[in-house]
């Protein structure tokens, strides 16, 4: 029975009964205590805790559900999987245990011919907590079966809580007995109330009836909580997972192996040559395939992105285990655009928005896998020789500096060295580790306090402040001031002088300067005194109330006593960074009016003529979408909208409609509130504007691309930046129209043209190629030798990939065809690595000989490994310096074969 009828059939059963099928829900529900729906009852949770009142008196579900506390076991045992689906009954203060026991029975024992599952009765055990005596006698009652039959198990298996305090009750499972292949035999009556471990595979638990009767004042564990009274309603909760009856009803051994993932298995041994069941460690890594990517695919139809925190982090690593594992068993090529089709295929039978929106989720896959190759390529090497120098020294540990690097420079999550590390039979400092990521984590913060890793101990400053207070901040009136210096600093330290050359701090009474903030950068510009002058680096505001100056002397020797100075903005790195600014305020204005309010700015950064914003947004945007953004941009400026600003209260600002960004904390006596065409645009602002919308110029969006799980940038140009923009690509256009001799608007289809037939002649060229190498085939196949009567082809094959490799032996392999054994092995070696395929025909075979073994046989001189199945195996290498050598170990292996 397949997966799909099995749901059916229990939907069914309980819509007879008179139960409301309710669709599934989300994986990612509003829940502050859950990362995701981890059961069937979570969307139910309101009516249980008496916060919302039941549309319905009994319901019915199949529900998605994410586990992740097991993704380290998932693959090694039958009972972990990440995404499952969880079949629930659910009653409202309607029926209770007698109910709840017969509908689970009738529909687990009823044959399939009557439209239940058809389960033998002598092989299910109820059980019951210890104690619930009523459950006993319902159970006897409604089943027949002998108290005996009936297991009795303590409250960590039998009572159900949700961990805090609320209600709870008693539990009783229906528990499969697998037979002796899972477990030792056992007695039921002398059975105590904890399951002995030896049991759980054998005694599967198939379905879990949660008696919700009781109210709990406290609840200190799983096993230790108190009883306040009963629940004014008592209400039931069901859970059975759809996998589990699925194996059983399928004949299969482990969920894995049901009609709704083993296809993907399949798929990875199509691609890697591998078979499943031969290896138990391949196995295990068939398995989190066949896991990890289905979960992955529901996770990103849901909503979720991969990221470094939280959800998208959990969705980072499912892709990352799943492509590794690939990796392990020797698939180096993309794998998900192989894998994730297929899994979409049988999980789309159900959740048909996984075609609907296939789109965006295999987008979301394939680039994160794409990603991690770069990561695992540069990263796995460094890994490889860090475990080898370990072993060497007689080490059992990978040290925290080495695992530290490991992430730091080749992005290699922590969780990933100690899985590598564990395959390699050894462990890592995560102490060392950890403690060099605190390091790490508090330099960030003092760079960032420090401004650029200036001297972050601001004791200096706050001195002059505390001496001179605040400085006279004029950057919204004037680009020069006469200015008077209150002190010089190099290094966070006073100085008497600065001479010429030399790079360092000034503070002055008054200032022109505009001190980086808000995304705007500081301005730049000078300041002269008698005798010299100062080029203005960098503007900050290490303290609040206090403006510093980064200056390089550029002429003269500057004193700390030194008279009036005149301080001046340069006049067009100003114009810039203003007409940068607002059209800032442009692009995020229309951003929200082409993708709809929802796309807030998350960050952003300005500088004269260039302007980048940062907005949350899951998906790309398409050109369309980016077009129209410029398009509602510069019509803002060609209406000349008007630009002002005025100060009031947060609360005034927020009731004014004004967009508050970045989780800023704002000062709520005053806020400055920029507005451009009035309602159209007002945001909390801080920055230097134009006067009118029509003095940005001119604004060319010239890029849209991710920035991070759920992050958009747009990047753009404005004023004279933006008119040189567009005229190099003029020139561009320009310059290829005059090349080819034609005109601008035949340019596209003629580049287009040309590509096509680039590609074409590409193709034409690679089958050329692939017809010379098979054009030795024939060659090959005549130069066998016979090794104790094998026909033998051990052949070096330079310059060629692991493709080639395969294509030839098997071209070899098919012109040796016949009774006589024969066992082709090429090895190809081409960019430092090592490609080796073995084929056998089946007179070899029959004869006791393995691809696997032949492959196996030059591991140890190109320096890897391999494997696949009996006719044909493949593996690979780093070692071309010992090719020679691998090939008579292929003729010896055969040799010693027939000894």
């Amino acid at each position: 029975m397949d997966t799909a009828e099995i749901r059916r059939r229990f939907v069914a059963h309980f819509q007879a009964a008179g139960h409301t099928p309710v669709p599934s829900a989300s994986l990612l529900l509003d829940d502050p205590n859950l990362l995701f729906v981890n059961a069937g009852m979570v969307p139910f949770k309101p009516y249980f805790l008496g916060q919302e009142t039941p549309p319905y008196d009994t319901a019915t579900s199949v529900q998605k559900c994410i586990r992740t506390p097991d993704i380290e076991d998932v693959g090694k045992t039958t009972r972990h999987g990440t995404f499952f689906e969880m079949c629930g009954n659910f009653s409202f203060g309607d029926y209770f245990k007698e109910r709840a026991i017969e509908l689970a029975w009738d529909l687990v024992t009823k044959s399939q011919a009557d439209g239940g599952w058809g389960l033998e009765e002598s092989r299910l055990y109820p059980s019951i907590l210890d104690g619930d005596d009523e459950a006993l006698a319902l159970w006897t009652k409604v089943t027949g079966l002998p108290e005996h039959r009936i297991l009795k198990l303590g409250r960590k298996e039998n009572y159900w809580s949700m961990g805090v305090p609320g209600p709870g009750g008693p539990c009783s499972e229906i528990l499969y007995d697998r037979g002796p292949d899972f477990g030792p035999d056992f007695d039921p009556a002398s059975l105590g109330p904890d399951m002995p471990f030896a049991l759980e595979d054998r005694l599967l638990e198939i379905w879990n009836l949660v008696f919700m009767q009781d109210e709990l004042s406290a609840v200190r564990s799983k096993e230790d909580f108190d009883i306040a009274g009963s629940l004014p309603k008592k209400n039931i909760d069901t859970g059975m997972g759809l996998e589990r009856i699925a194996l059983l009803l399928q004949g299969k051994q482990n969920m894995y192996e049901i009609d709704v993932m083993f296809p993907v298995i399949e798929r990875a041994m199509e691609l890697t040559g591998r078979a499943y069941g031969a290896d138990p460690v391949d196995d295990v890594r068939f398995r989190v395939v066949a896991d990890h990517v289905r979960s992955s695919m529901m996770l990103i139809s849901d909503g979720v992105t991969p990221g470094n925190e939280a959800r998208g982090y959990v969705l980072r690593r499912l892709l990352r285990r799943a492509v590794r594992s690939m990796r392990l068993l020797g698939y180096d090529e993309p794998s998900l655009p192989e894998l994730l089709p297929i899994s979409r295929d049988k999980m789309g039978e159900t959740y048909t928005d996984l075609h609907t929106d296939w789109e965006r989720i295999s987008r979301v896959a394939y680039a994160e896998e794409e990603t991690f190759r770069k990561t695992l390529q540069a990263g796995t090497t460094m890994f490889d020789q860090a475990a080898s120098r370990v072993k060497q020294s007689g080490g059992a540990a990978i040290a925290g500096p080495e695992a530290f690097q490991l992430h730091d420079t080749f992005g290699f999550p922590i969780d990933l060295t100690l899985e590598m590390a564990a395959e390699a039979g050894l462990s890592v400092d995560e102490d060392g580790f950890r403690s060099l990521m605190a390091e790490q984590r508090e330099r960030a913060k003092a760079d960032a306090r420090s401004k650029r890793g200036q001297h972050a101990d601001t004791a200096a400053y706050r001195a002059v402040l505390d001496a001179h207070g605040p400085t006279e901040w004029l950057a919204y009136e004037t680009l020069e001031t006469e200015s008077r210096p209150l002190a010089l600093l190099r290094e966070g330290v006073a100085v008497t002088s600065l001479g010429n050359g030399e790079v360092g701090e000034i503070v002055l009474d008054r200032t022109p300067f505009y001190a980086e903030s808000g995304g705007q950068a500081a301005d730049a510009g000078i300041i002269e005194f008698d005798g010299g002058r100062l080029e203005v680096v960098d503007v900050q505001r290490p303290i609040k109330g206090l403006v510093v100056h980064q200056v390089r002397v550029v002429d003269g020797e500057l004193p700390a006593d030194a008279a009036l100075l005149h301080a001046q903005v340069d006049p067009d790195w100003r114009t810039g960074a203003r007409q940068a600014h607002s059209g800032t305020h442009v692009v995020h204005a229309a951003l929200r009016q082409v993708l709809g309010p929802s796309a807030l700015q998350s960050g952003s950064y300005n500088r004269p003529g260039y302007l980048r914003l940062d907005f949350g947004w899951t998906t790309g945007l398409s050109p369309e979408q980016v077009k129209d953004i410029e398009r509602v941009s510069n019509e803002a400026l060609r209406a000349d909208l008007p630009v002002g600003w005025q100060y009031m209260t947060l609360e005034q600002a927020k009731d004014w409609g004004a967009v508050a960004l970045f989780g800023e904390t704002y000062d709520n006596t005053k806020v400055r509130v920029v507005e451009i065409g009035g309602p159209w645009s007002r945001e909390l602002c801080g920055g230097t504007h134009v006067d009118h919308a029509s003095q940005i110029g001119t604004l060319v969006v010239t890029g849209e691309a991710s920035v991070g799980s759920g992050n958009r940038r747009i990047e753009a140009f404005t004023g004279v930046e933006g008119f040189n923009y567009l005229a190099r690509e003029r020139d561009v256009v320009g310059q290829l129209t005059s090349l080819l001799k034609i005109q601008p608007q035949d340019l596209v289809p003629r580049v287009a043209d040309l590509v096509d037939r680039l590609r074409s002649a590409e193709k034409e060229i690679e089958r050329a190629r692939l017809q010379q190498l098979l054009s030795g085939g024939a060659e090959l196949a005549a130069s066998a030798v016979d090794v104790g009567g094998v026909r033998v082809v051990a052949h070096r094959v330079d310059g060629a990939g692991g493709g080639d490799v395969r294509t030839l032996a098997l071209d070899v392999r098919g012109r040796l065809a016949g009774d006589q054994p024969a066992a082709i092995e090429e090895i190809g070696a081409a960019d430092g690595k090592v490609s080796v395929v073995a084929a056998l025909n089946e007179s070899a075979q029959a004869r006791g000989l393995s691809a696997n073994d032949l492959v196996r046989a030059v591991g140890p001189f190109v320096g890897g490994k391999g494997g696949g199945k009996a006719d044909v195996a493949q593996g690979g290498g780093t070692d071309t310096s010992r090719l020679d050598e691998a090939l008579a170990a292929v003729r010896a292996a055969v040799a010693s074969s027939g000894s």
